[in-house]
């Protein structure tokens, strides 16, 4: 999603930049008390890669937020300023 939007846009991707670190269980089925739990640590930015001052950030669901907050953790430790989270579909509990 990210690549066809930055096409689209003309706006830079880094689909790079941030990568999992290790096998965690699949958000989809856990409450949300344990997503939050589940995804820390699950993200680290390309060995010396920077991160620009300004981020727009894409995830294909947002159900608790604890994903696009792992990521955006993640972000803000490589260089990050300002982050826009876009999601294409919300899920409500």
């Amino acid at each position: 999603m990210a690549l066809s939007l930055g096409r689209l846009s003309g706006w830079p991707c880094d689909p790079l930049l941030l990568r999992r670190t290790g096998e965690r269980r699949p958000q989809a089925g856990l409450p949300i008390s344990v997503r939050e739990r589940n995804v820390r640590g699950a993200f680290a930015a390309r060995r010396g890669a920077r991160a620009p001052a300004h981020v727009f950030l894409v995830d294909d669901v947002y159900t608790s937020g604890a994903t696009a907050a792992a990521c955006s953790r993640t972000l803000k430790m490589a260089g990050a300023e300002h982050i826009v989270v876009l999601t294409v579909a919300r899920a409500v509990f």
